[in-house]
């Protein structure tokens, strides 16, 4: 935001009209092709002599896929949903349309805009305009569609992609606050545009579910525990099913200078999850801080003023005007305005972040200055080893809030928890941090610059910690991670002693990583082969089961009293479930996750509380000598059989479902590395909404890469395609096939067929 500025309403409107006519220009002069080259499931092979060809491939074989999906996400990123669905209606991730406008409209101004467009390379540009044109050459030859053939599906422009990206920066920070933004009103007056209760409910439920709809899981294996001495690599990213995080996969070939394969986010002209010739990579999201919020103090005289070093600010006015259909079919400009400190917007929340005569608060993200994510991308696309893909990331920082797990071919693997995280050390959060606040959402004094964020000359931007005081490590055994912080990467060697805003120390582990480090030790007398990782996915362990479920028997043989009858075919299904979360499990499996879901929310349940000392194995047991657990335990157990008994189900694969194919992996919350996240349906089952999306496993040989893989949503989001559901059933029946990367593999595909694109 502070980038632009310096830009005029004048010289935006200059740089804007520049970029029309230099695309328009190089539209008209430059004649490119791309051959799209497609193999088993439909996956394109994308080759092309230049970058603009490249991205007419990619943009062309992406519409052909999805083209209603980006068309949708595009009118999003607009801020044009109430314009053309009305004001009522919500996005995928169910936002109100009108609020999820005022939001974008706030973000990507057309100074922003132009101010990224800028900062990118010229080799970028020319990609992102090769994926414009070859998305409106597919569109202008084939049409939309069936289901989005409407006036909102509309040619794309180069602001669209960079409109998608700055959504993608801002996911995990002020994107989280839309709502929160959108009401922001000073005491005594009401924001034009007023979400509700169930608004900011939805909201405070989406940040809870953040981490577990962009979950992943992650190990890479060094030279001295693979069975080949080279390195290997388990990506295994828990992204939404649907929407504009929905992975898409493909293989990008300039000869002589690129060839890379894996998935990309809608709209992305790089690949973000994949693997070259020599380095493979993955990515999970990190737990580090990506905004901070400032406390207010304000004029005494004026809420629409704060103090800042004892001089009384006026906050900034922005007004955002959204176009809105009304019931007859006509457009009303509805207006709104923002108010915003020096920090940047100022957000309500209520009985959270209440905007009263006293105090506001102003919320900065870090991703809003970080204009180099795309470039971060393709440099590592292009990496040739594991040193030239880390300096990358060390020189460009543009890595929005995920940690990066890589190995290479020379047997290294690296963990590097390097994103764009505000530089605020422990000392400063000492000295400006609310107490009360605690950790989980950072809130720093906004009365004083000397809480402001630290500049360090060595960081990419200014606000940022320098990439040398982040947590990173590289080893020649393993490192792993599922969304901890960054200490247990790997055991042997603990990272530490970070500020609490980049990574916590001696805090519990998620489940996943401990089922994780505890296969990982498993497995330390014999090398690690590509079947051990696909299985530590694919065999569907249920971790938590191990550690409570002797106490659930025990309790099941000695403590149900007068509820035995009623209980008994609860605990005969626990005795009986194979403790497992495949499509055969039986109901145990469903009323394993009744219980803990019911058991989370009781204090002090576990037998063995956790312990610092002992990270891997604590907490451990269920309390259920204690009251209180018992009594919850019990109440659980009745709330169950009466849930089941309405079932009429008794196996997982009916009840877990993706449309019509059964999907096993569960909760991640008990454990399951297959994580996924499910909503209910009328007819009893549960959709996969978000969970295990593209798997990958690489390991490397003389030669280069051996892949296998699958997405387990398919390539296409149209149910017309061929390529909609046949990954998915891939998945379901746990079929990882050959990734093909060479040419002799590419041409050698049984269902190999070619087409060339031309401008």
């Amino acid at each position: 935001m502070i980038i632009s500025k310096g830009l005029s309403r004048v010289g935006t409107a200059g740089l804007l009209l520049a970029m029309s006519l230099a695309v328009s220009a190089r539209e008209q002069v430059t004649q490119t092709s791309a051959d799209i080259r497609r193999t088993s499931y439909g996956v394109p092979h994308i080759r092309a002599s230049d970058e603009r060809g490249l991205g007419v491939g990619m943009g062309y074989a992406y519409a052909q896929d999805n083209l209603c999906l980006l068309a949708n996400e595009i009118v999003t990123v607009n801020g044009e949903r109430a314009r053309f669905f009305g004001p009522d209606q919500a996005t995928l991730e169910e936002r109100n349309n009108l609020a999820s406008d005022v939001f974008f409209n706030w973000l990507n101004t057309p100074e922003a805009v132009a101010a990224f467009w800028k900062a990118q390379t010229p080799e970028m540009q020319q990609r992102i305009e090769g994926y414009v044109a070859g998305y409106n050459r597919y569109l202008k030859d084939k049409g939309a569609p069936a289901q989005c053939q409407a006036a909102w599906v509309r040619p794309l422009v180069v602001q669209d992609l960079v409109k998608l990206t700055r959504r993608l920066l801002v996911e995990g920070g002020i994107g989280q606050f839309a709502e929160a933004l959108v009401g922001a009103a000073p005491p005594q007056a009401t924001a034009s545009v007023q979400p509700g209760a169930k608004a900011f409910a939805m909201a405070a439920a989406n940040q809870q579910r953040f981490t577990l709809d962009r979950g992943s899981n992650a190990v890479a294996v060094g030279r001295d525990r693979s069975f080949n001495g080279r390195g290997m690599l388990l990506a295994n990213p828990h992204f939404p099913w649907v929407g504009g995080m929905r992975f898409y996969e493909m293989h990008l070939t300039i000869p002589g200078q690129l060839d890379v394969m894996g998935a990309a986010l809608p709209g992305l002209p790089v690949v973000n999850i994949g693997f070259n010739q020599h380095v493979a990579w993955t990515h999970t999201v990190d737990t580090s801080k990506h905004f901070t919020l400032y406390r207010l103090t304000l004029d005494p005289k004026d809420a629409t003023r704060y103090l800042l070093d004892g001089k009384s600010i006026p906050l900034d006015k922005t007004a955002v005007t959204v176009q809105v259909k009304q019931a007859d079919g006509s457009l009303k400009a509805v207006t709104h305005t923002v108010y915003s400190s020096q920090f940047g917007p100022v957000v309500q929340w209520p009985g959270k972040l209440d905007w009263d005569n006293h105090y506001a608060f102003s919320l900065r993200d870090a991703n809003l200055g970080n204009d180099r994510v795309l470039q971060q991308w393709y440099a590592m696309n292009r990496a040739g080893s594991l040193k030239e893909l880390q300096t990358s990331v060390h020189t460009l920082q543009g890595i929005p809030w995920v940690n990066t797990l890589a190995a290479d071919d020379q047997g290294q693997s690296l963990y590097m928890n390097l994103s764009v995280v505000p530089n605020v050390s422990a000392a400063k959060l000492a000295k400006c941090s609310d107490p009360r606040a605690g950790l989980q959402m950072i809130m720093l004094d906004g009365a004083h610059s000397a809480c402001t964020w630290d500049i360090d000359p060595r960081a990419a931007q200014p606000g940022i910690f320098p990439a040398d005081q982040l947590p990173q490590l590289q080893r020649t055994d393993y490192v792993q991670h599922s969304n901890d912080s960054a200490w247990m990467a790997n055991p042997k060697a603990p990272l530490s002693g970070f500020s609490p805003v980049i990574s916590q120390d001696n805090i519990g582990l998620g489940p996943r990583a401990r089922f994780a480090l505890q296969r990982l030790q498993t497995l330390e007398q014999q090398p690690i082969t590509v079947t051990d990782l696909q299985d530590m996915v694919m065999d569907n362990e249920v971790y938590l089961a191990g550690q409570v479920m002797p106490d659930l028997l025990t309790f099941c043989a000695k403590h149900l009293g007068a509820d035995a009858a009623t209980l008994q075919p609860l605990c005969t299904s626990l005795k009986n479930w194979d403790q497992r979360a495949n499509l055969d499990s039986g109901v145990g499996l469903v009323h394993f996750i009744n219980l803990v879901q019911h058991l989370q929310q009781i204090p002090d349940a576990w037998r063995v509380a956790f312990d610092p000392a002992h990270p891997l194995t604590t907490p451990s047991g269920l309390a259920i000598d204690r009251a209180p657990v018992a009594k919850a335990l019990r109440a659980a157990m009745l709330a169950s059989s009466a849930e089941v008994s309405k079932l009429g189900q008794t196996r997982w694969g009916d009840i877990q479902v993706s449309g019509q194919t059964p999907i096993h992996g569960g909760p991640q919350e008990l454990g399951i590395y297959n994580a996924m996240q499910t909503v209910p349906r009328a007819d009893g089952k549960r959709e996969v909404v978000s969970g295990t999306s593209y798997l990958q496993i690489v390991s490397f040989d003389d030669k280069g890469p051996n892949a296998v893989g699958v997405l387990a949503f398919s390539e296409s989001s149209n149910p017309a395609s061929a390529y909609s559901k046949d990954q998915t059933q891939a998945f379901s029946e746990k079929k990882l096939r050959p990734l093909p990367f060479t040419e002799a593999q590419i041409k050698a595909d049984p269902h190999y067929q070619i087409h060339t694109v031309k401008e």
